[in-house]
């Protein structure tokens, strides 16, 4: 009985199973609205103009899952940035131009720096800063905007995009004999092989995977190839400073950096993308924050300051064999080891924390900075 009753089951679904599977579209294509506008309500998300010009101006644009995860952790808000790679054509620039009495601005978004205008953004600035996280975030709003959804940002007008390219990240494929740096070359040549005017294209960091000279050449080649044959917008992170020249010479590429702050010999990442070009990448920086050994960080400004000097006279070689070759070793070893407590740290492990009046503590404060300063700190 149960068998005839699964059977005249089975049966009945059959019969309406064009029904059934329309009905299953149909739901599902409501649930993925109703999330999108549930989500575009809470994190208020804009709508964003999406027509068949070649426009691109994003305002105060934002990473929809960085944005969440930042919130989750109690991490602070997320910084927001422009990005403005084509203005839509004059007739379609009221929405920018409103209540605005600066000509010279006319057709640029409130606020936007002029200097940084083109097709094709250079984005240089230290590492940590930011680069990718910006050139990810104007990917995902391009497609969140062209499959209908609201956008995180203050303004959106995206013209149509046919493909959207992305060559980011390291990865290798060892199985097919693929280093690294040839993925990264088989991807880098499927993008300028493949790409138009309407693409839109995120590159970060071509060329690293090889010598200075090899991956500086490729870059720069990609970047006019870019400019000259795909003519798409496009962001292109690098740390070859030498790439911000282009802007002299090609009319649709423009320099921006994130912005950072050198404070007592540290760096603050501020996030915050400006017209401009950085100067230094600040990699030794960021491999203290990592934890570096303080000897390998501090023999390695040691030779990035011969090497720069060097860049200047080209005799980085002659110069580099002058250095010490065990001056790492020799710092590490004129450093006190840790079994050899100062006067100051024995005094510190000594305190009882629990024991301390507010008027004992304050005096132990003076006592510990007589001892600092009798140490030498």
């Amino acid at each position: 009985i149960e068998n005839e009753l699964f059977a005249s089951l089975g049966q009945a679904i059959g019969a309406e199973e064009a029904a059934l599977s329309e009905l299953a579209a149909s739901l599902a294509d409501l649930d993925c609205l109703a999330a999108l506008g549930e989500l575009a309500d809470v994190e208020n998300y804009t709508r964003p103009i999406v027509d068949d010009t070649l426009t691109f101006v994003i305002r105060d644009g934002r990473h929809p899952v960085v944005e969440q995860a930042l919130a989750r952790d109690l991490a602070g808000p997320f910084i927001r940035n422009d990005c403005v790679l084509a203005l839509p054509p004059p007739e379609l620039r009221e929405a920018y131009t409103q209540d605005r009495d600066d000509d010279d601005t006319v057709g640029y978004p409130p606020g936007f720096d002029q200097d940084a205008t083109g097709k094709i953004w250079l984005v240089t600035g230290p590492n940590m800063a930011g680069k990718s996280t910006f050139l990810r975030q104007n990917a995902l709003i391009t497609l969140m905007a062209q499959m209908g959804s609201f956008v995180p940002a203050g303004q959106a007008h995206i013209g149509i995009v046919d493909r959207l390219f992305s060559r980011v990240g390291a990865s290798d494929d060892i199985a097919s004999g693929r280093s690294t740096f040839m993925v990264e070359m088989v991807e880098t040549a499927g993008i300028l092989n493949a790409a138009t005017e309407r693409s839109f294209v995120i590159l970060d960091e071509i060329g690293r995977g090889t010598s200075t000279f090899d991956g500086l050449s490729i870059a720069w080649a990609t970047v006019e190839h870019l400019h000259d044959v795909n003519r798409c917008r496009s962001l292109f992170a690098t740390h070859y400073h030498e790439l911000t020249t282009l802007s002299e010479r090609l009319d649709e590429v423009a320099n921006v950096t994130v912005d950072v702050k050198e404070w007592k010999d540290e760096i603050v990442f501020l996030h915050k993308v400006r017209a401009g070009a950085a100067d230094r990448s600040y990699g030794i920086h960021v491999a203290r924050l990592a934890g570096l050994p303080d000897a390998v960080t501090k023999r390695a400004r040691e030779i990035l300051a011969i090497l720069e000097e060097g860049k200047q006279s080209s005799a980085n070689a002659s110069a580099l064999e002058e250095l010490p070759l065990f001056a790492a070793s020799l710092a590490s070893a004129a450093e006190p080891s840790a079994s050899e407590a100062s006067a100051l740290e024995e005094a510190v492990d000594e305190i009882n924390p629990d024991d301390l009046t507010p008027r004992a503590a304050l005096d132990l404060i003076y006592q510990l900075k007589r001892l600092r300063l009798d140490d030498g700190g």
